[in-house]
């Protein structure tokens, strides 16, 4: 499976890749507006910070205390029942009067669902497509995330000045009970993937065998640190350039959106292992450049440059899931997405908190650097060939 033609093709992708759309359009309106309206009423970069990516720092709850659910429940029941959740709880958010701590209760809540959500939706993935069809796939989700970014972040600023964060807000809530709908009835019914009654002890339990393998250690690792750094230098955004802020995040995601289009679809299988460790120092070196604190233009091309770099993930997934028994595919790519949005979590945390003693130019600075040397840290055992990888299924020490 090499062309979008025959991807689209397959059953039940097209329904799947718009419930995806939509709810990231969703995700990212809200997140814009609760940044905005968090940092208006506070002027604090780390809770702005922690509003817009905090959520993501919630899904280390659920994937250590639900994520066994993500492989034992039917795929297309419980998409859209998140869906209408995440609604419901971001229509809670534009309540006039709601307290700071009232909303990043809310908002906690929501994220530790959010991580059985992913690997309901990466594991349906794998379901639908052919093994030689998943790079693409998910390429594919990845540019639809970057493209939805892209409208989301510069639709969602014009938003939240014309028509304010809370009416912002229940915009969002809207897109979100059209993504349940879609999910209602576009996907078709399918039986779990796996046996047995979800768990926080089968959850403890498959969490602890796909991380007992030193291979996944590396690539799980590369994943979710190196990235949640850099994400944690978007989360400045705001309080770098508050009246500039969508326009650098949907900038960040146009890069993104470059990168995932290229390795997905034109990068040939031959290349892609030379590949992924100067996208992985992409990711990071240009935000050093804000140690110098750039002017729009200049820092707009820093964003966009660096974030080609996430295609570094798409080419980690796929080593990921040869290094998994496919009964535990979902919960894999769940536990992958929720470690990466933890991680993100963290990051905007650190940045958050450096800006406060310093400036959100120098944090950014500081997070690029300690991003880079994650990444030349984990080198060694990403190396083509460094660790022998085991076939789907097998053990692997």
């Amino acid at each position: 499976m090499r062309t979008y033609r025959e991807l689209f093709q397959a059953p039940e992708f097209t329904p799947l890749f718009l419930n995806t759309t939509v709810q990231i359009a969703a995700s990212t309106v809200s997140g814009l507006a609760m940044g905005s309206l968090i940092y208006a009423s506070t002027g604090s970069p780390l809770l702005s910070a922690l509003a817009m990516f905090g959520p993501s720092l919630a899904q280390v709850i659920g994937a250590a205390t639900l994520l066994s659910a993500a492989d034992r429940v039917p795929p297309r029941a419980a998409l859209t029942a998140m869906a209408l959740l995440f609604g419901l709880g971001t229509a809670a958010l534009a309540l006039p009067g709601l307290p700071v701590w009232a909303a990043f209760a809310i908002l906690l809540g929501l994220g530790s669902v959010a991580a059985v959500g992913g690997g309901v939706r990466g594991g349906l993935l794998n379901e639908i497509l052919t093994t030689d069809g998943y790079l693409l796939g998910r390429s594919v989700l990845n540019m639809a995330v970057g493209t939805m970014q892209i409208c989301g972040f510069a639709i969602g600023g014009v938003l939240v000045t014309q028509l304010s964060p809370r009416g912002t807000l229940l915009t969002a809530a809207v897109l979100y009970g059209a993504a349940a709908a879609i999910a209602r009835f576009g996907l078709g019914r399918r039986a779990p993937r796996g046996t047995g009654r979800p768990s926080v002890a089968e959850t403890w339990r498959n969490n602890a065998l796909l991380w007992s393998s030193g291979p996944r250690r590396y690539v799980y690792l590369a994943l979710w640190v190196p990235n949640g750094l850099i994400v944690g230098c978007e989360a400045l955004f705001i309080p770098y350039a508050p009246t500039h802020a969508g326009l650098l995040l949907a900038f960040a995601a146009f890069g993104m959106l470059i990168g995932d289009t290229a390795v997905g679809r034109f990068v040939p299988q031959r290349w892609r292992a030379r590949i992924g460790a100067p996208l992985r120092l992409l990711l990071a070196v240009p935000y050093l450049l804000f140690a110098l604190r750039p002017g729009l233009p200049l820092a707009v091309a820093a964003v966009v440059l660096a974030s080609v770099g996430y295609a570094a993930s798409l080419l980690l997934q796929e080593r990921l899931m040869a290094l998994t028994p496919d009964e535990l595919s979902g919960h894999a790519l769940g536990l992958h997405g929720s470690g990466m949005l933890a991680m993100q979590g963290v990051g905007a945390a650190l940045a958050g908190g450096l800006a406060q003693y310093t400036s959100p130019a120098t944090a950014m600075a500081v997070m690029a650097a300690a991003s880079v040397a994650v990444t030349l840290a984990l080198a060694p055992g990403l190396r083509p060939g460094a660790v022998a990888e085991a076939p789907v299924g097998a053990p692997v020490r």
